[in-house]
């Protein structure tokens, strides 16, 4: 709802009413109400609106100057708000503007914005108005585009750094401008963003805020945002582009100045709701302790009004916050002039005290810079005792303060190589010690860059402390130190001495690796991260086949029951591993099954090192060439058991047996092997207490006779022996058994019958 003439409506105070006094062509007058144009109307007009609506604003109305809203969560409380609204203004006679009221709407502008249930919108027709604006050929088009740009600031993240591009192309103040290829992308990034607004939410009373911050080359960003049921919406959008000064200030600075900007834009938001900080950068130590800039301390005294928390920042998962990912941009991270010093956060790894039951590792560190070189020295020594000595040489030139961080920054990463838990570090630069425990500020840029990855390495270990000492107690490190220029005779073994190339704050480039699913992959995402299979039978599968592997520092290993853990490796690095086992400097050309065993003895596996061990073998030229011919069949064998028929006999006695018909107790069985062992077998009884008289056969085994010779004779024999027996031969022959299932027409039996049988 609009007043009618609102302004006209407030009676003038009598006495005022003459400076109001103008002069016309009929004569002198003077308003009795308030006019437009008073410096004071529009505070005049909203006190009066305030005091008549007291009790109502925040709750069912909201009222700017002239322009009123009443809200309501329902139809039926909609009706009475209402009634309620228009009882006032009929008591102190208000007048509204009928073209300008909508009522029982559910959404409507306010102030220039659109106000719904979803929360607020940006008006569409100034978006309308960024989308259809052709490209700007002038200054003042850009003008009008900057201006567009501003009056919906609230709505747009980093709106500074989008609208960069345009402030380059307006620098030098022509009427022409050159519109570059960047201002082009920044200009269509602009729309795209534009079409798809977001949706700012509106805080409920008491509800904690949460302000993300970011700071750029060129400006400095933030956005307030709350959290129902674990969501991010975004409340409001700031940005502020950094002056000539403020481009210089150190990273921390911006920070800072980030969320003073932030403060002074939210200053209701800040005052009536508690505000936590998501950062990870120290800024709350650097606040606590601003005597180091005086503007620190100007912030810190403006910020102490506010309910104002420091708390890590959480992995981001909203759109709303997702231009805030990244706190300081890499330009930012080297400062151009003075530096602000990076303390530690109190209850991270690192900063606890030593804790004596555990073991303690000792570190002593000394920089040396003269005109013969630079160097450093350290000694490292182990819980038990031993010490562990390094020289440092540099190919650069450093200052004795540089030379000094240089040899605590290599101390830091031998100990960290060594899996350091604890550590005890001595020094006898005050400036280094005084430095890194926060008690000195770092204003030169290198000793800032220093300080920060000092610090970065410290965040290693679970806990530390750094001290300093006279230089007579840390004579050890400082003959080390001077060992790359000169010889000292306190060094009395050789000590290696390392090249250092360059300074150990400039970053070595490096080359994206891409790397694909192995083998491994699967078992170390498990291991790690349990990451499973969609496939409950995968999934089960792999749960049983992780039980055999382990990770140790990121490192895939694979249990063993009798043998240590076996590094586990990708089928290129076991192809690797194998070349140079086979035919490496001291390789043998062994076989593939050798060669398999060899690698895993070395502590490597992989699940196909025998395949590739055959396959490399069988690919290696030197061991097809020179490799021994085999001459075994290919096939095996096939012995030959006789040469001939009845060549071997078997011979077999058993006995004594029950006695049987005509007194036999003796059973006397002969296997005679011809080319199959068991095509003749000849089993009889005899009474005869002379089983090779008796079988009359003892002259025949090496006989070269034929088969059929030799075994009529033995029939023969056999039936002459039978017909000098004592018995008859009606006892005999049933108790002989002659079988031969290979030749038909076989003699059997005494009678001379031929038969099968």
């Amino acid at each position: 709802m609009d007043a009618y003439s609102g302004y006209n409506q407030i009676f003038m105070h009598p006495p005022d009413s003459e400076h109001t006094a103008f002069i016309t062509d009929k004569g002198l007058y003077c308003y009795n109400v308030m006019p437009f144009g008073l410096k004071n109307a529009g505070a005049t007009y909203q006190r009066l609106v305030n005091k008549i609506f007291a009790g109502y604003i925040g709750n069912i109305m909201e009222v700017y100057v002239d322009d009123m809203l009443v809200k309501s969560r329902t139809a039926e409380d909609h009706l009475q708000n209402l009634s309620i609204m228009f009882g006032i203004l009929k008591e102190y006679r208000m007048r509204l503007n009928p073209k300008k009221c909508a009522f029982g709407v559910s959404s409507g502008k306010f102030l220039g914005f659109m106000i719904s249930q979803r929360g607020i919108e940006a008006n569409p027709e100034k978006i309308k108005a960024i989308i259809d604006m052709e490209r700007p050929k002038t200054t003042k088009d850009i003008q009008s585009l900057t201006g567009r740009v501003a009056a919906l600031t609230r709505f747009i993240s980093k709106a500074t750094d989008k609208c960069v591009p345009f402030f380059k192309a307006l620098k030098g103040g022509k009427r022409d401008i050159t519109w570059t290829a960047e201002c082009d992308n920044a200009f269509q990034a602009l729309k795209n963003y534009m079409s798809k607004a977001p949706l700012l939410s509106k805080p409920l009373p008491g509800e904690i805020l949460y302000l993300y911050l970011s700071v750029s080359g060129t400006a400095v960003s933030s956005v307030l945002i709350r959290k129902p049921e674990k969501a991010e919406l975004p409340i409001f959008y700031v940005s502020k582009a950094l002056q000539s000064a403020e481009l210089r200030y150190p990273p921390l600075e911006q920070l800072a100045l980030a969320l003073v900007v932030s403060a002074r834009r939210l200053r209701p938001y800040f005052q009536a709701h508690g505000i936590k900080v998501l950062t990870n950068q120290p800024l709350r130590q650097v606040l606590q302790k601003p005597e180091i800039s005086g503007r620190l301390i100007k912030w810190a005294i403006e910020l102490w009004e506010f309910d104002i928390q420091f708390v890590p920042r959480p992995a981001e998962k909203g759109q709303a916050v997702a231009d805030f990912i990244s706190e300081l941009t890499p330009a930012t991270v080297q400062p151009t002039s003075e530096a602000i010093t990076e303390t530690i956060l109190p209850g991270q790894p690192g900063t606890e005290r030593l804790d004596t039951s555990t073991p303690v590792w000792g570190l002593h560190v000394d920089g040396s810079a003269n005109q013969q070189g630079c160097g450093a020295g350290l000694v490292l020594t182990t819980p038990d005792g031993q010490k562990i000595e390094y020289a440092f040489r540099f190919d650069f030139r450093t200052s004795n303060n540089e030379a000094e961080y240089e040899a605590l920054l290599a101390g830091l990463r031998l100990a960290k190589s060594m899996n350091t838990k604890q550590i005890r570090i001595h020094s006898d630069s005050q400036l280094i010690v005084n430095q890194v425990t926060a008690d000195f500020a770092a204003k030169d840029a290198s000793m800032y860059a220093y300080l920060s990855t000092a610090h970065q390495l410290l965040r290693s270990f679970q806990a530390y402390e750094i001290k300093q000492i006279p230089r007579g107690e840390n004579s050890h490190a400082d003959a080390l130190a001077r060992l790359a220029s000169a010889i000292n005779d306190k060094v009395g073994r050789k000590v290696p001495v390392k090249i250092l190339a360059q300074p150990s704050t400039v970053t070595s480039e490096a080359c994206a690796v891409r790397y694909e699913d192995t083998w491994m992959s699967p078992i170390y995402l498990y291991l790690t991260n349990g990451t499973l299979p969609e496939d409950k039978a995968q999934a089960q599968k792999l749960r049983y086949r992780s039980a055999r592997y382990t990770v140790i520092n990121d490192v895939l290993y694979k249990r063993g029951y009798t043998t240590p853990y076996l590094k586990c490796l990708t089928a290129e690095q076991g192809e690797y591993i194998l070349r140079e086992i086979h035919s490496g400097v001291c390789g043998d050309h062994s076989g593939s099954r050798s060669l398999a065993y060899k690698a895993f003895r070395q502590g490597y596996f992989w699940p196909t090192m025998h395949q590739d061990a055959n396959s490399l073998v069988k690919r290696c030229d030197k061991c097809q060439r020179f490799g021994n011919i085999p001459h075994i069949p290919a096939e095996p064998l096939t012995p030959i058991v006789s040469p001939w028929p009845f060549a071997q006999w078997g011979l077999d006695l058993i006995g004594p047996m029950p006695q049987g018909k005509g007194q036999q107790a003796i059973r006397f069985g002969t296997l005679q092997t011809i080319l199959h062992p068991f095509e003749n077998q000849l089993v009889f009884c005899i009474t005869s207490p002379s089983p090779v008289e008796r079988s009359g056969r003892s002259n025949k085994q090496n006989s070269e006779e034929t088969a059929e010779t030799a075994a009529g004779q033995g029939k023969g024999s056999l039936a002459g022996k039978a017909s000098r027996s004592t018995v008859g031969h009606s006892d005999v022959l049933p108790n002989i058994h002659w079988r031969n299932p290979f030749l038909p027409g076989f003699w059997i039996g005494s009678g001379g019958t031929s038969g099968n049988r």
